[in-house]
């Protein structure tokens, strides 16, 4: 029986973090669950910094996964919007990082490309193949299917990551 791994994918912004959980044996994979964390507009940006925290511990705590994934910032036209993204998206690495697990980023046209076949795949045909790859998953707009498709991308690229960190001599 294969081993079982539980891979978080999140897709960090400041309004709305998506999160999906897949487990991952061999090469099946298997919805987990997945959702948003919000932060309050109203709210001054170190408030909503924290909801962003306290919501993704949550959801690491609640779910137990062992690896996570991470979607790199695009820069947006506007520089303050990139800026509040990084800061979101620090959050999104800090906590697994914090919680022990290893955290992995990919480009947004690397995600497609793995999930999609394309680079500059669209976002409906992004949720479609996560629909096809998850046939049980149950998720409600873009940013957990984002997510989900994260989680996905760092299930197929984790075998050569794994490789490559045996050949530096820090496989775990």
């Amino acid at each position: 029986m294969a081993e079982i791994i539980r891979i978080i994918g999140i897709d960090p912004g400041l309004q709305r973090t998506g999160w999906g959980i897949i487990d991952m044996a061999g090469n099946r994979l298997s919805f987990v669950a997945a959702g948003v964390i919000r932060s309050s507009a109203d709210e001054g940006l170190a408030d909503r910094l924290v909801e962003l925290h306290d919501g993704l511990v949550a959801v690491i705590g609640s779910h137990a996964p062992d690896e996570a994934a991470v979607e790199q910032t695009f820069v947006n036209v506007n520089p303050t919007s990139t800026l509040k993204l990084g800061q979101a998206r620090g959050i999104a690495m800090l906590v697994p990082a914090k919680a022990g697990l290893r955290v992995a980023e990919y480009a947004p046209n690397a995600i497609k490309k793995a999930i999609v076949g394309a680079g500059h795949a669209e976002k409906r045909q992004i949720h479609h193949m996560v629909r096809i790859l998850l046939p049980k998953a149950v998720f409600e707009g873009d940013d957990p299917a984002d997510a989900l498709a994260i989680a996905i991308c760092h299930a197929h690229h984790r075998p050569s990551l794994q490789t490559a960190l045996r050949l530096a001599g820090r496989a775990s």
